[in-house]
């Protein structure tokens, strides 16, 4: 029983490894760094930053 608790445990903490493949071909670091870039993107397009001839400066 406790063997089992431990390989589960032991297994539980494995997770990717940065520079393993991911999706796309891309590593999981790489992959994550364009999920982030692709939502900063998201934001700005939702809310973009206002043009000085509607601000009335």
């Amino acid at each position: 029983m406790r063997c089992c608790l431990s390989f589960l445990l032991l297994l539980s903490a494995c997770g990717p490894a940065p520079t393993d493949p991911g999706p796309g071909g891309v590593s999981v670091e790489d992959a994550q760094a364009l999920d982030a870039a692709a939502a900063k993107l998201e934001k700005e397009q939702a809310d973009p930053p206002m043009l000085p001839e509607q601000t009335g400066e």
